[in-house]
């Protein structure tokens, strides 16, 4: 029994030691075996390799994600090959005969493999080049997603309602696609279409738009947010709102906050979005109403009559009225204000928070919309005024470069209507002729213009350049070295 297995043994034994000839290189099963158990543990040191230095090594050394993704694998298929040769060789095989042999069949290969083959190449040149890396936010071909990995035959995009979608590298290779994060920024623009009626003004339509922006916490203030005019439409006045946000992934989610927060703008200040309708107008209404019925309407429901008239006694803050009541803009036209407000952006306070300290430079003009700021002197904490709603300060400062002369903090929960020097600066560079406006208008006031001369001659903030007896003549060429206009 014994001798019949050690006889059985040894006739398996011979098959595995059989010599074949393979391109010129006599090798047996056994090499065969051998060859496909040493490339399993090459694959596998290769994955392991690629984890080790995508999760540990690299993110210590500081390398961004997309980086690691490219370096883990171009590591790992490198040392991959490297170690496909040397098992090759270590198991007896010439390599030089089997590429004989693997160029006689490249041209069928070629057409077998040929969408392979340009995956390959796709994968390669994405690595390499690094233009799209794991974890950007693309968009290409009506999809959109996050770059969750790029191996060298595919990418995989995960999309933001989280299914992964597998693409050919190729196609991404030969379509135009628009990497959202190529900066390392993911910030974006969106455009928001709006239709009001045909009877709305358009500068508190603007007014509304961009406070419906500012509303929304994502909604960046530098580059400003923007309304533009498109045009005249069937049934509505058309405008369109631009705002740059962060993060522009969420652009739909920040789209809809935003439409909410316009609707409510308009709805506020009486604005009307239209619908396609006819209207029926009546030259002499007021016949179809009998005085007798006004009054019965009125004593049977005196709550109804009284709560209409409490709604039309109250007065709504507009930028816009509260700019006309500035001495130095009232003679603006409604274009020319709506202008101001585009460049002006709101600003929170929160109670007792500083807004500025005295000697701060005079960058900014303000306006309270809502709650109050107290104006005081800070190194003998010295009251001056309390500025309610409606109220206004630091346009000269604005204007003229002036140091603050004293401080300013909010008495409770304030929102601030601003124009920084940079807006300031913007709109007189679009607009130059503005500062001949604003120079006429301060013209009007020439002995506070004097006192503020004086003033900044004292701390020695006027330059020889710019000086002049004439006080008008000072303020121009103080705008022009301020805001290079």
């Amino acid at each position: 029994m014994t001798a019949s297995l050690q006889k059985l043994f040894s006739s398996f034994s011979n098959v595995f030691n059989i010599p074949l000839e393979i391109g010129g290189s006599r090798i047996t099963l056994g090499n065969i075996i051998n060859l496909i158990l040493a490339l399993i543990i090459v694959i596998f040191i290769c994955r392991v390799l690629k984890d080790f230095l995508r999760n540990r090594l690299l993110p210590k050394l500081g390398i961004d994600e997309g980086n690691r993704e490219a370096i883990s694998t171009i590591i790992s298929y490198s040392l991959g090959t490297l170690g496909f040769i040397a098992v090759l060789q270590s198991t007896g095989f010439n390599i030089a005969s089997i590429a004989v042999i693997i160029g006689g069949l490249g041209v069928g290969i070629g057409f077998g493999l040929q969408d392979l083959t340009k995956n390959f190449v796709s994968g390669l040149t994405l690595l390499l080049e690094q233009k799209i890396k794991v974890g950007d936010f693309v968009e290409f071909d009506g999809l959109s997603g996050y770059v969750k990995m790029i191996s060298l035959r595919s990418m995989v995009i995960r999309t933001r309602e989280g299914g992964d979608i597998v693409v050919p590298n190729s196609n991404i290779i030969e379509n135009r696609v628009l990497n959202w994060t190529y900066d390392g920024f993911l910030v974006g623009r969106i455009h928001l279409p709006v239709g009001v009626a045909y009877n709305s003004d358009p500068v508190l339509v603007t007014e509304s738009l961009l406070q419906a922006a500012y509303m929304e916490p994502t909604v960046l203030q530098d580059p400003a947010p923007r309304v533009n005019f498109i045009g005249f439409g069937d049934n509505a006045l058309n405008f369109e709102l631009r705002v740059w946000i962060e993060p522009i992934d969420k652009a739909p989610d920040i789209s809809s906050s935003i439409n909410f927060l316009i609707e409510y703008c308009l709805r506020q200040q009486g604005i009307q979005i239209p619908f396609p309708q006819r209207d029926l107008w009546l030259r002499n209404p007021e016949v179809l109403f009998a005085g007798r019925q006004r009054r019965n309407v009125e004593q049977k429901y005196p709550q109804l009559t009284k709560d209409s008239n409490a709604i039309k006694s109250q007065k709504t803050l507009f930028v816009r009225d509260l700019l006309k009541q500035v001495i130095y803009f009232q003679n603006f036209t409604d274009i020319e204000l709506r202008q101001l407000i585009e460049v002006g952006y709101r600003q929170r306070l929160h109670e007792s928070e500083i807004l500025f300290h005295e000697g701060n430079p005079g960058d900014a003009f303000y306006i309270v919309l809502s709650g109050a700021v107290e104006v005081f002197v800070e190194k003998i904490d010295k009251h001056l005024a309390t500025l309610p709603a409606g109220n206004f300060f630091g346009e000269l400062s604005l204007m003229l470069g002036i140091p603050r002369t004293a401080s300013v903090r909010a008495l409770e929960e304030t929102i601030l209507f601003v124009i920084n020097d940079k807006g300031f600066k913007r709109i007189l560079q679009e607009q130059p002729e503005l500062s001949e406006v604003i120079i006429h208008e301060l013209g009007k006031h020439q002995k506070e213009l004097g006192e503020r001369q004086k003033q900044l001659r004292a701390m020695g903030l006027v330059d020889r350049s710019e000086d002049d007896k004439n006080p008008v003549v000072w303020v121009r060429n103080r705008l022009k070295k301020l805001f290079s206009v």
